[in-house]
Protein backbone atom coordinates (compact mmCIF):
# COMPACT_ATOMS: atom_id res chain seq x y z
CA UNK A 1 0.00 0.00 0.00
CA UNK A 2 1.32 3.69 -1.19
CA UNK A 3 0.53 6.21 1.55
CA UNK A 4 1.07 10.03 1.05
CA UNK A 5 2.89 11.60 3.95
CA UNK A 6 1.54 14.87 5.34
CA UNK A 7 4.06 17.44 6.95
CA UNK A 8 1.14 17.50 9.99
CA UNK A 9 2.18 14.15 10.34
CA UNK A 10 6.08 14.46 10.13
CA UNK A 11 5.68 17.29 13.04
CA UNK A 12 4.09 15.30 14.89
CA UNK A 13 5.99 12.20 14.33
CA UNK A 14 9.42 14.52 15.52
CA UNK A 15 7.86 16.76 17.47
CA UNK A 16 7.78 15.38 21.70
CA UNK A 17 5.71 18.48 22.39
CA UNK A 18 3.03 17.99 20.05
CA UNK A 19 -0.47 16.67 21.12
CA UNK A 20 -0.39 13.82 18.83
CA UNK A 21 3.06 13.19 19.21
CA UNK A 22 2.55 9.66 20.91
CA UNK A 23 -0.12 8.77 18.54
CA UNK A 24 2.08 9.93 15.61
CA UNK A 25 5.20 7.46 16.19
CA UNK A 26 2.70 4.77 17.06
CA UNK A 27 1.32 5.03 13.31
CA UNK A 28 4.91 6.12 11.98
CA UNK A 29 6.33 2.44 13.32
CA UNK A 30 3.40 0.42 12.12
CA UNK A 31 3.73 2.02 8.67
CA UNK A 32 7.39 1.13 8.59
CA UNK A 33 7.01 -2.35 10.13
CA UNK A 34 4.22 -2.86 7.57
CA UNK A 35 6.68 -1.88 4.54
CA UNK A 36 3.97 0.40 3.17
CA UNK A 37 5.55 2.00 0.37
CA UNK A 38 5.91 6.06 1.71
CA UNK A 39 5.06 8.83 -0.83
CA UNK A 40 5.07 12.50 -0.40
CA UNK A 41 5.79 15.37 -2.74
CA UNK A 42 8.39 17.99 -2.69
CA UNK A 43 6.18 20.91 -2.06
CA UNK A 44 5.24 18.84 1.77
CA UNK A 45 8.93 18.33 1.50
CA UNK A 46 9.78 21.76 1.78
CA UNK A 47 7.63 22.66 3.97
CA UNK A 48 8.11 20.03 6.35
CA UNK A 49 11.96 21.08 6.29
CA UNK A 50 11.15 24.80 7.00
CA UNK A 51 9.28 24.10 10.34
CA UNK A 52 11.36 21.53 11.44
CA UNK A 53 14.00 24.09 11.05
CA UNK A 54 12.05 27.45 12.46
CA UNK A 55 10.30 24.94 15.35
CA UNK A 56 12.49 22.20 16.30
CA UNK A 57 16.59 23.41 15.11
CA UNK A 58 18.95 21.94 12.66
CA UNK A 59 19.57 18.84 14.57
CA UNK A 60 15.89 17.85 13.67
CA UNK A 61 16.53 19.31 10.49
CA UNK A 62 19.61 16.63 9.75
CA UNK A 63 17.37 13.87 11.21
CA UNK A 64 14.65 14.17 9.12
CA UNK A 65 17.13 15.33 6.16
CA UNK A 66 19.65 11.83 6.42
CA UNK A 67 17.44 9.20 8.25
CA UNK A 68 13.92 10.02 7.35
CA UNK A 69 13.80 11.86 3.65
CA UNK A 70 15.89 8.71 1.79
CA UNK A 71 12.55 6.45 3.26
CA UNK A 72 10.11 8.19 1.24
CA UNK A 73 9.91 8.55 -2.61
CA UNK A 74 9.15 12.09 -3.27
CA UNK A 75 6.58 12.95 -6.19
CA UNK A 76 8.27 16.41 -7.58
CA UNK A 77 5.55 19.35 -8.22
CA UNK A 78 6.42 20.80 -11.31
CA UNK A 79 4.56 22.14 -14.53
CA UNK A 80 0.88 21.21 -14.86
CA UNK A 81 1.10 19.75 -11.20
CA UNK A 82 1.66 23.00 -10.13
CA UNK A 83 -0.65 24.65 -12.14
CA UNK A 84 -3.63 22.60 -11.62
CA UNK A 85 -3.07 22.75 -7.47
CA UNK A 86 -3.21 26.84 -8.26
CA UNK A 87 -6.09 26.58 -9.85
CA UNK A 88 -7.75 24.20 -6.77
CA UNK A 89 -6.62 27.00 -4.51
CA UNK A 90 -7.88 30.06 -6.25
CA UNK A 91 -11.74 28.25 -7.05
CA UNK A 92 -11.35 27.08 -3.51
CA UNK A 93 -11.16 30.54 -2.47
CA UNK A 94 -10.28 29.74 0.69
CA UNK A 95 -7.06 31.26 2.62
CA UNK A 96 -6.60 28.28 5.05
CA UNK A 97 -6.17 26.18 2.20
CA UNK A 98 -2.76 26.31 1.15
CA UNK A 99 -1.10 25.76 -2.51
CA UNK A 100 0.67 22.55 -0.63
CA UNK A 101 -2.83 21.11 0.45
CA UNK A 102 -4.06 21.48 -3.36
CA UNK A 103 -0.52 20.30 -4.58
CA UNK A 104 -1.22 17.22 -2.61
CA UNK A 105 -4.45 16.63 -3.27
CA UNK A 106 -3.85 16.40 -7.40
CA UNK A 107 -0.74 14.23 -6.08
CA UNK A 108 -3.79 12.19 -4.78
CA UNK A 109 -6.19 12.70 -7.61
CA UNK A 110 -3.79 11.19 -9.89
CA UNK A 111 -3.80 7.89 -8.01
CA UNK A 112 -0.12 8.02 -6.35
CA UNK A 113 -1.26 6.86 -2.99
CA UNK A 114 -3.96 4.70 -1.42
CA UNK A 115 -4.22 6.35 2.12
CA UNK A 116 -2.66 9.37 3.70
CA UNK A 117 -1.17 10.04 6.91
CA UNK A 118 -1.97 13.38 8.31
CA UNK A 119 -3.60 15.34 11.11
CA UNK A 120 -4.98 17.72 8.74
CA UNK A 121 -8.36 17.98 8.43
CA UNK A 122 -8.74 19.14 4.62
CA UNK A 123 -7.71 15.62 3.48
CA UNK A 124 -10.64 13.84 5.03
CA UNK A 125 -12.85 16.77 3.75
CA UNK A 126 -12.29 15.83 0.53
CA UNK A 127 -12.63 12.26 0.95
CA UNK A 128 -9.57 10.87 1.50
CA UNK A 129 -8.56 7.96 3.68
CA UNK A 130 -6.54 8.96 6.33
CA UNK A 131 -4.24 7.95 8.83
CA UNK A 132 -5.41 8.41 11.76
CA UNK A 133 -9.22 8.84 11.52
CA UNK A 134 -9.76 12.39 12.15
CA UNK A 135 -12.71 11.46 14.17
CA UNK A 136 -10.00 9.76 16.53
CA UNK A 137 -7.57 11.59 16.13
CA UNK A 138 -8.52 15.20 16.26
CA UNK A 139 -7.04 17.17 13.24
CA UNK A 140 -6.00 20.46 12.61
CA UNK A 141 -7.10 23.27 10.27
CA UNK A 142 -3.65 22.50 8.14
Amino acid sequence: MRVFVDTSAWLAVLDRDDQRHALARRIWAALLEGRHELVTSSYVLVETLALIQRRLGMEAFRVFHTDIHPLVDVIWVEGELHRSAAEQVLTANQRRLSLVDCSSFVVLQAGEADLVFAFDRHFDERGYPCLPSPRIAGTTEG
